[in-house]
């Protein structure tokens, strides 16, 4: 098994890598492996599988009262590695580790779990509040920020554990990955101080960073540069993902804070048909991708969101 860190340093020309949602409960195995299969013609080097925290429900009760319930609403972590691992054993993945809905100790667990596995590569995320909390609310004795969760894999790294009687423990080899936000977490007061959240990161131990998307290069650009002046030397990665639609000109910059370009705006709002949308988007991610990669971009993150179609035809034009 390889680190994203070694993959990174030893190829000699940019590579996509690509990110999935895993499938709802009551979905099967299948819905995964029909995400899977169309991206194995580009032999990507990594998958990332994302990870979603238990949601909290009310439910009704018949006197008019509620209960509280905490529902999953996906296949834990360790599940969806072991069942991509049995298809795909060539294929190295690259498990989302959170911090929210866990406490410290559950989360070590996991990470010890994907370690049996053979699991080296993880992204280390904070994650995001649960539906109705307007921020992220640790759990008791859970992390509050996600380079906190990276020190601890650091520390697994070198054989120390949460549990002061664990002596010799046997160490772990985990690259580690982070989030990074090149027009900033919408929490951070302003860029620079989400930079140096970012740095802290980085101090803490992470190998590498991926950006959450963006569709306007220069914000990309001026990013990088703002990291490297502050010290960040790890490789940055670019995350894309094409927009498909007309109702994501609302609902993107809802849903993760970041803003469309006018040209972007007019291209999809000049689309007669869903299929001229859904085009337009591909035509402008193509074009994204490939100034990126004539500016040095390391390689490019593809957010497929479990629908790769549109992705696996920007993968063609760009890299093949």
């Amino acid at each position: 098994m390889s680190k994203v860190i070694d993959i990174l340093k030893g190829s000699s020309k940019p590579f996509a890598s690509f990110e999935l949602v895993p499938p709802l409960k009551g979905s099967d195995v299948s819905r995964l492996y029909d995400s899977i299969d169309p991206l194995m013609e580009f032999h990507p080097p990594f998958i990332n599988v994302t990870c979603h925290r238990d949601e909290v429900e009310y439910v009704p009760n018949g006197d008019g009262t509620y209960t509280k319930m905490t529902v999953a609403k996906r296949p834990g972590t360790v599940a969806i590695v072991a069942a991509i691992m049995r298809r795909y054993p060539e294929l190295e993945i690259v498990p989302h580790v959170i911090c929210g809905g866990a406490s410290c100790s559950k989360v070590e667990s996991e990470l010890l779990d994907l370690h049996f596995l053979g699991i080296r590569n993880v992204v280390a995320l904070r994650g995001d509040a649960i539906p109705g909390q307007r921020f992220f609310i640790p759990e008791k004795d859970g992390f509050s920020h996600s380079d906190e969760l990276v020190a601890m894999i650091n520390n697994l790294n070198k054989g120390q554990y949460l549990d002061p009687t664990v002596k010799n423990g046997l160490p772990t080899d985990f690259c580690v990955g982070v989030a990074a936000y090149p027009e900033k977490h919408y929490e951070a007061a302003n860029l620079d101080t989400d930079i140096q959240h970012l740095k802290r990161k980085v101090e803490a131990g992470a190998d590498y960073i991926v950006t959450q998307m963006f569709f306007d290069n220069e914000r990309y650009f001026r990013f990088v540069d703002r990291c490297q002046q502050a010290g960040i030397d790890v490789p940055i990665i670019p995350g894309l993902k094409p927009m498909s639609a007309k109702r994501q000109i609302d609902l993107l910059p809802r849903s993760f804070s970041i803003d469309i370009p006018q040209p972007l705006v007019d291209m999809m709002q000049k689309a007669r048909t869903a299929d001229e949308a859904y085009r337009a988007g591909i035509e402008w991610c193509v074009a994204q991708s490939r100034e990126l990669l004539e500016h040095g971009a390391p390689a490019i993150h593809y957010y497929t969101m479990a629908k790769t179609d549109n992705v696996c035809q920007i993968v063609r034009e760009v890299f093949c």
